[in-house]
């Protein structure tokens, strides 16, 4: 018998393409039990699409939504153990995304938190087609605390676009911490493996969901990281300091775009590159 699962989407203006999505999340073969929107007070038709289709629905206020504390405030809603977590722009590949995913985490009870591979959208960029190549790889694999001495601060990747976890462990480790707005994924992976539990990714279990952010998106989303990070510094303490992987980002992306013959790319990246770092440094020193 599948375990049922919760299925939690946080919304705000997610526009005509969340049809597509809640399509996707009624097809689904695992047993979903229950449907969580938490709407962040949309001026557009989410709500009416999600309620379309049977989901349940709250509305909070926007300015009193938080990324930590929006997900705990979900999580404590629901009832069922596995609690799977989906962005608004994230579209399950197919209808067995969800079901792969839960039967990651579950094949170890030891695995607190499993999350899937991210595909590009056909029209996204190349930059930002690498960005997924690179943070989600053809291969599955474990994560434990063990495994910060060679990975380093990516030990502790893990991206709530698409997750699941389960909660009881969740709530043994205090859940997802309140007063972080951006990283709470990362945030709980690390308390997972600091306590003894183990982190997956499953290639396996599959969404569509990239982005092709401007200049504008790559400093504002970075200078969130380097604010994390500074609010946060026992995670780069304990993981490692975040330089060393956003270099070997950097190199990575570089061979990709020759390989690939999108030299012309490589002015353009280095100019993102630069845009990312300064943003970092911002975030962190100011």
């Amino acid at each position: 018998m599948k375990l049922p699962v919760s299925i939690i989407v946080l919304t705000y203006n997610a526009g005509t393409a969340f049809k597509a999505i809640s399509e996707m999340i009624k097809k689904q073969k695992a047993n979903i039990g229950y449907v969580l929107v938490i709407d962040s007070s949309s001026n557009d038709t989410t709500v009416d699409i999600a309620k379309s289709f049977g989901f349940d629905v709250e509305i909070i206020a926007k300015n009193d939504f938080c990324h930590g504390k929006t997900r705990q405030y979900a999580l404590e809603k629901i009832n069922t153990e596995i609690a799977v977590f989906l962005t608004q722009d994230a579209l399950l590949y197919d209808e067995f995304a969800v079901e792969k995913l839960v039967n990651c985490l579950t094949s170890d009870d030891k695995i607190a938190a499993a999350y899937g591979r991210q595909i590009p959208y056909s029209d996204t960029g190349v930059l930002g087609t690498f960005a997924r190549v690179y943070n989600y790889p053809e291969i599955s694999k474990i994560n434990t605390f063990a495994d910060r001495n060679v990975k380093g601060i990516k030990t502790a990747f893990l991206s709530d676009s698409f997750a699941a976890y389960k909660k009881s462990l969740l709530m043994q480790i205090g859940g997802f911490p309140k007063h972080v707005n951006f990283g709470e994924d990362t945030y709980v992976a690390a308390k997972f493996l600091m306590n003894g539990y183990k982190t997956a990714y499953c290639s396996e279990a599959k969404v569509y969901h990239s982005h092709d952010y401007t200049l504008l998106q790559e400093y504002e989303r970075n200078k969130e990281i380097g604010k994390f990070h500074k609010q946060e510094k026992w995670l780069l303490n304990i993981f490692g300091k975040a330089e060393g992987e956003g270099l070997n980002f950097v190199l990575s992306e570089g061979k990709y775009l020759i390989k690939n013959n999108k030299f012309y790319y490589l002015p353009i990246a280095f100019i993102h590159n630069v845009v990312k770092y300064l943003g970092y440094k911002i975030g962190w020193y100011f």
